[in-house]
């Protein structure tokens, strides 16, 4: 029985010691191959890797000017394994200009792996960012005071001009989204937010290089790692060239003070965006810095949205510039030549409806209604084109092929402008009127859409590539701000021709219904420029004042310029969208104002528009 005893015992101790044998080889393992800890202390122990930020790619204006550029900024880093618990937090506080509170929440934020997962105690991670010339100094002078904290040198944007801050945009820190959507990301980076600093990031940001270091065992730099063989340096960003003239942009961002709207201008033959004004706006120089939180913060509580870009996220009803695209799919359609005319009785009679206009000859046809903006006459053609069943067969077909003639002229979708958060728009299907009348429609319940009125909506972009389509007889080029980017071209969306459902010959009442329109119908205040400008005027009926509408190109032929002007509650048309527009088209073509013409430019930019308290 003894022996037994122990032969059991014999067996219980081998097991024990190899039980302790495996779960030691198991931690040897996992500290060994499957934990980079002790890795990472030893590393950071002889090594330490400095990321070296390439310069971020410059910005400048169709001529050259230079619109955003770059400035030296520094960041403090930290590496707490080597941070001493003995330095003094108040004299490091006092250094860098912060709070002893302020400390507090940026070392706990550091640590914070939901905020910051790739957080590590042995490896460089970012405590403050963006600090000044000064606080710079006045911390290299003490930095020997405070181990474990270092210096990154990089750059932050600077902004040459106060304008065109929609369509530059601003550079920020990372967001945690931001981080897990590019791993090219870390901590404390930097990337464009809004406008082409957003569109264009892959671009401006370069590549990161990084500097291996070698310590010793005190932590003192040594040098380069084997003389930098292991080093890579930054690539410097891509340099944009904007589309955008900044004299031309500064004007229209002076039109529209103490206004709310849009001015959009575009080259026809490139489809290039010329100025892109939407007011309120702001300084893009607000933007840069550690203030840019405050300065956005206040932004996006002003009840006036100067954040937003209505050129591309504001939708409107684009009121009679919209019988321009009515005119046209009448014709291609056949319900109309050019020779047909309507009778208007001071607006469209019929069957009990009555959609008003105002006093003209009549009957009259195309190019007459379009230079007179006569609502009969497009009230009548929308009418005789969706209750006509035997071309069509109903009205929901009829509905559907006027809808496809819009979407073919760039409304109802994003147009694909090289900006982020463009907006659609609306342009209503038999679908949409099959659910909003159940009891069935016909031509005269949707009436209003033949004027720009009812369920349709557009973006001033919109408006403003159906100008430039109709100088072009046609057909448009996605409109775009950025001209070239160094080094690679375009994408071809941005080159390449978009021709609508429309005969090019038709375009040609278009064109001459609003040359006289400019001559003497309702842009007549266009008359006395050279330059042969044709025009259409819109008065977008709103619950308070009407919007004021504007749509034109110059010249008649070969046109350089077609620009769209767009003001809230501005009244008739004729009241601030034609001199507006006649303006900016005047600077462009002739590369100054003048005299008479700056004089009217001063007194349109200090009348303001009473838009009262309320939220907008």
């Amino acid at each position: 029985m003894k022996e037994e005893g122990l032969e059991y015992r014999k067996y219980v101790v081998g097991a024990v010691a190899f039980v302790i044998v495996t779960i030691y080889i198991i931690r040897l393992f996992t500290l060994q191959l499957m934990s980079d800890d002790y890795k990472k202390n030893a590393d950071s122990n002889a090594f330490l890797k400095k990321i070296d930020y390439p310069s971020r790619g410059i910005i400048s204006d169709r001529n050259g000017e230079l619109m955003v550029y770059n400035q030296p900024s520094y960041d403090i880093m930290v590496i707490e394994n080597e941070a001493k618990d003995h330095f003094d937090t108040l004299e490091l506080c006092q250094t860098l200009n912060i709070t002893r509170e302020e400390f507090n929440s940026r070392i706990a934020a550091m640590r914070d792996r939901r905020k910051n997962p790739g957080y590590s105690r042995y490896t460089q991670q970012v405590f403050l960012t963006q600090l000044s010339d000064q606080d710079f100094s006045i911390f290299q002078e003490k930095a020997f005071r405070f181990p474990g904290f270092y210096v990154q040198r990089r750059s932050i944007r600077q902004y040459g001009f106060p304008y065109a801050a929609h369509v530059l945009g601003d550079v920020a820190e990372v967001s945690e989204a931001d981080i897990e959507a590019d791993d090219y990301y870390q901590p404390g980076d930097y990337i464009g937010k809004m406008g082409v600093e957003r569109s264009y990031e892959k671009q401006l940001r370069g590549q990161k290089g990084v500097q291996i270091l070698l310590r010793d065992a005190h932590g003192r730099i040594q040098g380069s790692y084997q003389n930098g063989a292991f080093d890579t340096k930054p690539v410097p960003g891509k340099n944009l060239t904007l589309s955008i003239d900044k004299d031309l942009q500064a004007l229209g961002e002076r039109l529209l003070e103490g206004k709310i709207g849009s001015i959009v201008a575009i080259e026809p033959a490139t489809g290039e965006v010329l100025c892109m004004v939407s007011s309120p706006s702001y300084d893009p120089r607000m933007m840069v810095g550690r203030q840019r939180s405050q300065s956005h913060r206040e932004l996006g509580q002003d009840p006036w949205k100067p954040l937003l870009n209505r050129s591309i996220m504001g939708q409107y009803p684009p009121g009679s510039t919209f019988k321009t695209t009515q005119g046209l799919t009448f014709l291609n359609e056949g319900i109309i030549t050019s020779q047909t005319a309507y009778p208007c009785y001071r607006g469209f009679i019929y069957k009990g409806l009555r959609v008003g206009c105002h006093g003209h000859g009549s009957p009259l046809p195309l190019v007459p209604a379009i230079s007179t903006s006569c609502n009969g006459y497009f009230c009548w053609g929308l009418y005789h084109m969706i209750n006509n069943t035997s071309k069509y067969g109903s009205v929901q077909s009829a509905i559907n092929t006027w809808r496809d003639y819009m979407v073919s002229m760039g409304f109802g979708y994003p147009l694909g402008v090289d900006l982020p958060g463009e907006k659609r728009g609306l342009i209503p299907n038999a679908q949409f009127y099959d659910n909003a009348y159940k009891n069935g429609w016909n031509g005269l319940t949707i009436i209003s859409i033949a004027i720009g009125q009812g369920e349709v909506n557009a973006t001033p972009l919109q408006i403003a590539n159906l100008a430039a389509t109709i100088a072009n007889r046609g057909y448009f080029i996605t409109p775009h701000v950025v001209k070239e980017v160094e080094g690679e071209p375009l994408d071809s969306i941005y080159t390449t021709p978009r021709y609508t459902k429309v005969s090019p010959q038709n375009y040609d009442f278009i064109v001459k219904g609003m040359r006289s329109a400019a001559l003497g119908g309702t842009c007549k205040a266009l008359g006395g420029y050279d330059f042969a400008p044709c025009g259409k005027t819109g008065t977008a009926q709103n619950k308070g004042h009407d919007h004021s509408v504007f749509m034109g190109f110059a010249p008649m032929d070969s046109a350089r310029i077609a620009v769209a002007v767009y003001v809230e509650n501005g009244g008739w048309g004729a009241t601030f969208g034609v001199p507006i527009g006649g303006l900016i088209m005047e600077h462009f073509i002739k590369g100054h104002l003048s005299e008479a013409s700056e004089r009217r430019a001063t007194e349109i930019q200090h009348k303001r528009i009473n838009y009262g308290t309320g939220d907008r």
